[in-house]
């Protein structure tokens, strides 16, 4: 059974699930034909289907404790299927308090990576992680917070905006430096300010993927857009040169939608590239 702890270095990456969403492939694929999945079945359910991790990961680097992305949430309006709302169940099981964490790293803000931002309390809602600062990309805050886009994505209104009017929320450009040890990498397309993180620590790397991938087939047919990447041709050039990147330096990856608990690297046998899990 794959560990859900890894070790970069000094640094510690614990995977935690909120749980799972499952979508018809013709519904989250819907410009790929069914037949060009054939050579895949391994990477659908028995009813082939396409099945996501909602992961959460917690990086213990510099003394500090950062959680990255905060899953699908408690409750969430015109839900697809699949069961989410246990992130917060299996940090108290391994015994993480969320006084501890002091950094909330979101990747993009889509619904299933927002969803703990907030809790409600007494009737009031408050930020779930009371000690932490949340940090988002600038470019995704400016393109979420449109007028425009608040009515197809209601999260930003539910668990985004709220937080900024609480004062703790942060902005984040470019390669942002989250800690000495970690640091984010813009890779657009999914969302206009999508990041993944670098992490390096005593000569060796990691990288936190985000949603460059929701299916481990990606990763060889990198033009396979889901119908969540916001830009569809930027998503998979992106994806692309990040593959090539990956499978060429053999970096390992934590990867927040392929099975738990996401760790792995990229391989390439017989002209295919493969995701081989730790």
């Amino acid at each position: 059974m794959a560990s859900d702890t890894i070790t970069i270095g000094n640094v510690e990456i614990t995977s935690f699930s909120d749980g799972f969403l499952e979508y018809d492939l013709c519904n989250f694929f819907p410009s790929v034909p069914p037949e060009n999945w054939q050579p895949y079945e391994d990477a659908l359910t028995q009813e082939h289907r396409v099945r996501f991790n909602l992961a959460s990961f917690l990086i213990r680097s510099d003394g500090r404790s950062i959680l990255v992305d905060t899953g699908m949430g408690p409750t969430v309006p015109d839900a697809p299927e699949g069961v989410w709302g246990e992130l917060l169940g299996n940090l108290k099981g391994r015994g993480v308090a969320l006084e501890e964490i002091d950094t909330v790293v979101l990747t993009h803000l889509h619904r299933d990576h927002v969803g703990w931002n907030l809790s409600v309390n007494g009737g009031k809602q408050v930020a779930t992680f009371p000690n932490a600062r949340y940090w988002v990309s600038a470019a995704d805050m400016e393109f979420f917070r449109r007028p425009e886009n608040l009515a197809p994505f209601p999260t930003t209104q539910r668990c985004v905006l709220p937080l900024e009017e609480m004062g703790v929320l942060n902005l984040m450009e470019g390669e942002h430096a989250i800690s000495s040890e970690l640091t984010t990498m813009p890779t657009p397309g999914h969302t206009p300010g999508h990041m993944c993180i670098v992490v390096s620590s005593q000569g060796q790397r990691a990288l936190i993927l985000g949603d460059i991938a929701h299916n481990m087939v990606q990763l060889n047919e990198t033009s396979w857009a889901s119908r969540a990447d916001i830009d569809p041709d930027l998503a998979s050039a992106t994806r692309r040169s990040l593959a090539e990147k990956l499978e060429r330096e053999g970096t390992m990856v934590a990867s927040g939608h392929l099975p738990a608990p996401g760790f792995g690297k990229l391989l390439r046998l017989e002209g295919r590239r493969y995701w081989q899990a730790s």
